[in-house]
């Protein structure tokens, strides 16, 4: 994290996105699981065999999403409000906070219920951030 910081900059707040960022790209994993454990349980092996490859892809497309989820970072620091991403090569998004303006915080019933939502800041759009309204007080 420190790479990221200019000197004298200090990290206010620092969180991944909430749990609720998983539930989609899980939910596609466990369908499609599903799927291949019904083609491996038929008789014909042919069918075996694709629903074992489903099983594998399903496997993958769930490690990945959780790789990604992990190794996604939302930092607000007293200069600007970026976020660090990547499995591979690491990246970062970042707009300074005294150039961008209000910062919006949008939320829906789901997300109020769960605790999450999604903080605009100028060009830089992060869904899933926990505790919305904090990250946007420490923001403006």
């Amino acid at each position: 994290m420190k790479g990221y910081l200019d000197p004298g900059e200090t990290v206010r707040f620092e969180a991944r996105p909430h749990l609720a960022a998983l539930v989609r790209p899980l939910l596609r994993s466990i369908l499609l699981a599903l799927l291949g454990g019904v083609l491996v349980g038929l008789t014909p092996p042919a069918l075996g065999v694709a629903g074992a490859l489903l099983l594998g892809v399903a496997a993958l497309l769930a490690l990945a999403a959780v790789l990604r989820w992990d190794r996604t970072l939302l930092v607000v620091t007293t200069e600007k409000l970026f976020v660090v991403y990547g499995v591979a090569s690491r990246k970062a998004a970042a707009v300074r906070l005294a150039r961008v303006g209000p910062v919006e915080v949008e939320q829906g019933i789901l997300g109020r219920i769960l605790g999450y939502g999604t903080v605009i800041a100028g060009d830089l759009e992060v869904p899933y951030v926990p505790d919305p309204r904090r990250v946007g007080r420490l923001a403006s």
